[in-house]
């Protein structure tokens, strides 16, 4: 949201700066009779199109007529009908009410879908809700809430978009389990190393209401493949510190 305001308000300043050069007589032609700025269309079209596209994105509707008055009261130096912060409240109150709705939408599918691939063959569900899949069992140790682990895994949204692949990067991925969503915290302690699932990571514990970046949209269920590769030793303490049973006794 803060990134399309600040953006938008940049294209409108962009737009007034360029109109205002173009009325500009050159330098050295203040004698001459004025002339007519020429309109850059390739300009004049670009603008218009980052404008176009930054609605879109955002998933604003627009009335055409009432976007280009308020675009040229701002570049003919006419007042305009709001104030700079009455039209980013009016900006942020649409873009809210966007979020709310994708929230409310994305909250309803994913339980629909919940409800019903539990109900599938080889799905077991946890007292949290997470759902899983065991597509290969393996033999080692199971990790702890504090190891560190090293994974190869593949993240999709339900439309089937992958937002994230170590796999497609060609490079395991290392991390601490206390540092990760808490759907993959409690996943991967149920696996032995070895293992591949898949899991169903309800919204509430993948990244909830927040969404994550432009693709986790707010209230997404996450399905993930996960291969657990190993458990990395932990860091030996440093050679000048004492281990906690050696410290001594007051």
């Amino acid at each position: 949201m803060k990134k399309l305001l600040a953006l938008s308000l940049c294209l409108a300043a962009a737009v007034a700066l360029a109109f205002a050069e173009d009325a500009k007589p050159a330098a050295d032609a203040q004698a001459a009779p004025a002339a007519a700025p020429e309109v850059n269309a390739d300009l004049s079209y670009s603008i218009g199109m980052l404008f176009g596209n930054n609605i879109k994105s955002a998933g604003l509707q627009i009335n055409p007529d009432n976007f280009l008055a308020g675009v040229m009261d701002v570049v003919n130096g006419k007042t305009p009908k709001y104030t700079l912060e009455q039209a980013q409240g009016a900006i942020q109150t649409a873009l809210m009410a966007i979020q709310q709705k994708k929230a409310a939408d994305n909250l309803a599918a994913g339980n629909a879908f919940l409800d019903g691939n539990k109900k599938k063959a080889g799905v077991k569900v946890t007292a949290s809700g997470l759902q899983y899949e065991v597509l290969a069992e393996g033999k080692g140790a199971k990790p702890k809430s504090d190891d560190t682990v090293k994974v190869n895994y593949e993240g999709k949204l339900l439309n089937g978009t992958v937002f994230d692949s170590s796999i497609q990067r060609g490079e395991p991925a290392v991390f601490p389990l206390d540092g990760v969503i808490p759907g993959w915290t409690e996943a991967i302690q149920l696996m032995p190393v070895g293992s591949k699932y898949r899991l169903y990571v309800p919204s509430n514990l993948a990244y909830g209401e927040a969404g994550a970046g432009n693709v986790i949209e707010p209230n997404s269920v996450l399905i993930f493949e996960v291969e657990l590769l190993s458990i990395e030793p932990k860091p030996a303490p440093d050679a000048g510190e004492a281990a906690p049973a050696d410290q001594p006794k007051n």
